[in-house]
């Protein structure tokens, strides 16, 4: 009789825990998804903001086409990005594009001067600070979600139950060099 006990006992502690494990990953997966989010919206309240910097730009240097062209194709390319990698990679090409539209602006002291390009510029420092809280945030909760799945015990039940490792909202290789602008202005011909 006693041997029943037992063996009902350790079932009884294996359920709960299980069922605590579950529900552990559950929340820790709904955590990373509210980061990617947060991330999400901070990159589209990036993108809107772009057109309007572009056409305060535009006014200013209409010859310079090319750098137009970039953000644009880079600014389409984020907002088909659907995996934290991909958004990654084409942030990382949206921030260089605008890199290169800001040195177009130094070369323009009354664009420097204007209030609605001051403005647009302030805001759009305002959000890659949101992104980097954001991007801060979505990967501690997945470093998280992971270590979780990928040990003992969740190792055992986490595959079975479909959770998998998520993707880390990551700079690429060569994100961490730093750009070099050449800040000249362009000669007229």
């Amino acid at each position: 009789m006693i041997a029943v006990w037992i063996v009902l006992a350790v079932g009884a502690v294996l359920v709960v825990s299980f069922v605590f494990g579950f529900n552990h990953l559950v929340r820790l997966r709904n955590e990373a998804n509210t980061g990617w989010s947060n991330i999400d919206v901070q990159l589209k309240r990036r993108a809107d903001l772009i057109p309007n910097l572009v056409e305060a730009v535009k006014g200013y240097a209409a010859h310079e086409r090319g750098v137009f062209d970039s953000i644009t194709e880079a600014r389409s390319s984020l907002l088909r990005a659907d995996t934290p990698g991909a958004a990654a990679q084409a942030n990382d090409v949206l921030t260089t594009a605008l890199g290169r539209l800001f040195a177009v602006a130094e070369a323009y002291p009354d664009l420097k001067a204007s209030q609605n390009f001051l403005r647009l510029q302030d805001e759009l420092t305002d959000t890659e600070d949101k992104i980097a809280a954001a991007r801060r945030y979505y990967n501690a909760t997945v470093m998280r979600y992971n270590t979780r799945i990928q040990s003992f015990p969740g190792v055992l039940y986490a595959g079975a139950l479909g959770f998998t490792a998520r993707e880390f909202f990551e700079a690429e290789e060569g994100d961490h060099a730093v750009p070099q602008v050449d800040l000249t202005p362009p000669t007229s011909k």
